[in-house]
C-alpha cells in the first residue's frame, strides 16, 4: 500500500504558501495525502452518556469539522467512516482505510470515568502499558459486542480479556514512529494552544487502530464525565477548537514527512543499490513444503528459508516497500491474515526500520 513516509514519488522539496493551515501548492504529479477520519460508536452504539452527552455525536461533529477544513486542502483527500449517526463495524472502519490506502487514520472519541477525571490523551498501538489504559481499551473494544459473528470476524478476541489485549500481535509495528509522530502533534496543539491538561500519548490494544495498515491514531478528546469538560465537549465552541487542533497537527505531520522525503528518504534503487529485498512472510513449519500455488492458496513467486529450525516461507520480492505492502495485502486477501513483510540484506534477514533507513552511502 501507499504510505507517503515512504512514497517513492515527489521527493523535491514543496513550495509552501501562507494559507490557512500552511496549505501548499498542489503539484500535479504527487498523490494526493489521503485521510481516513473516524467518528467513534454511531447508530445503536451511544457510546458513553457522561453528564447525559453522547458521545457518538460529539465525536461525529469533530470529526466533520476536521474533515470540513482538510478538504480545503488541495492535495488532502479526506474519507470518513461515517458522515452521520449510523453503526459501522471497528472492521468496517479499518476496511476502508485499508482500501483507500490512506497516508493517516484518525479516530475521534470522548472518554469517561467514575472519577472527575479530566484532560485528553491520544493513542497509538501497543501493547498493554497500564491499568488505566488497559481499562480504556476494553471500554472502546466492547462495541464489538454489538456485531454479528465477532468471534469469527476478531479471531476469537474478548475484549474483558486482559490475555486477548496482551496476546495481539503488534501488526502495526512498522507504523509506530510515524504513529507517534502524530499523536505527539495531536497532544502538543491541545496542551499548548488549548491549554487542555495533557494526560500524554499512550499505547494499548484498540482493534480498530490493530486492522488499520497506515499510521493511526485513537484521540480521547476529554472526559465527558467531567462536569465542565462535558460540557466543553458538548459546545460548538468546545468542538471547533478541538477540530483545529487534530487538523493543525495532521498539516504539521504531512509537512514533516514532505520534508523528510525532500531530505531523501531511501528509493527503491536506493535500497537496490544497497542489495536490500522486502518479501513477505506468509508461514514457517518443521517441515519443508513443495513451492507450488496449490499448497499456498494459489501465490506465485515462492521463496523458502530454514531459519531455528523452521522454514519460513515467502511471497514476492521487490527493493519498493510501498510495492512489499501491496504485495502484504494480497497475502492477506489469498488467507494469510498473519503474514507480514519482512527485509534481507545481501541475503541475511535485517529489522525492516533499519532496511528503511539505509541510504546510500
Amino acid at each position: 500500500m501507499r504510505t507517503l513516509g515512504f512514497n517513492l514519488l515527489g521527493l523535491l522539496l514543496l513550495s509552501w504558501v501562507s494559507i490557512g493551515y500552511g496549505m501548499p501548492a498542489q503539484d500535479p504529479d504527487r498523490p494526493k495525502f489521503v485521510v481516513v477520519l473516524d467518528a467513534g460508536h454511531g447508530g445503536k452504539d451511544p457510546g458513553n452518556r457522561g453528564n447525559g452527552y453522547f458521545e457518538k455525536d460529539i465525536a461525529l461533529n469533530i470529526v466533520l469539522e476536521v474533515g470540513k477544513e482538510l478538504e480545503k486542502h488541495p492535495d488532502v483527500k479526506v474519507l470518513y467512516t461515517r458522515k452521520s449517526d449510523v453503526f459501522v463495524t471497528l472492521a468496517e472502519r479499518a476496511a476502508i482505510a485499508n482500501d483507500a490506502a490512506a497516508d493517516l487514520f484518525v479516530s475521534v472519541h470522548a472518554n469517561s470515568h467514575s472519577s472527575q477525571a479530566s484532560g485528553t490523551e491520544t493513542f497509538v498501538l501497543g501493547l498493554r502499558r497500564n491499568a488505566d489504559n488497559m481499562e480504556v481499551a476494553k471500554r472502546e473494544n466492547r462495541v464489538i459486542y454489538l456485531e454479528e459473528d465477532y468471534e469469527i470476524t476478531y479471531s476469537g478476541f474478548d475484549p474483558d480479556s486482559p490475555e486477548s489485549h496482551i496476546g495481539l500481535t503488534l501488526m502495526q509495528e512498522e507504523y509506530l514512529d510515524q504513529s507517534i509522530l502524530l499523536a505527539d502533534y495531536i497532544q502538543k496543539n491541545f496542551t499548548e494552544d488549548l491549554k487542555r491538561k495533557n494526560r500524554g500519548v499512550k499505547q494499548d490494544v484498540f482493534l480498530v487502530l490493530r486492522e488499520t495498515y497506515m499510521p493511526s491514531v485513537l484521540v480521547e478528546a476529554g472526559f465527558l464525565t467531567n462536569k465542565s469538560e462535558g460540557a466543553y465537549l458538548n459546545s460548538s465552541r468546545g468542538q471547533k477548537e478541538i477540530s483545529r487542533a487534530i487538523v493543525q497537527a495532521v498539516v504539521d505531520y504531512k509537512n514533516n514527512i514532505n520534508l523528510d522525503l525532500a531530505a531523501g528518504l531511501p528509493t527503491a534503487q536506493d535500497h537496490a543499490d544497497n542489495g536490500i529485498v522486502f518479501k513477505v512472510q506468509i508461514a514457517a513449519s518443521q517441515s519443508a513444503v513443495e513451492l507450488q500455488p496449490y499448497n499456498f492458496k494459489g501465490l506465485r513467486d515462492l521463496s523458502r528459508n530454514r531459519e531455528a529450525g523452521l522454514y519460513k516461507y515467502y511471497y514476492g520480492e521487490t527493493s519498493s516497500y510501498p510495492h512489499a505492502q501491496e504485495l502484504l495485502k494480497k497475502a492477506k486477501d489469498q488467507g494469510f491474515p498473519s503474514s507480514f513483510v519482512v527485509a534481507f540484506k545481501d541475503g541475511e534477514k535485517i529489522d525492516v526500520q533499519e532496511a528503511l533507513e539505509t541510504k546510500v552511502n
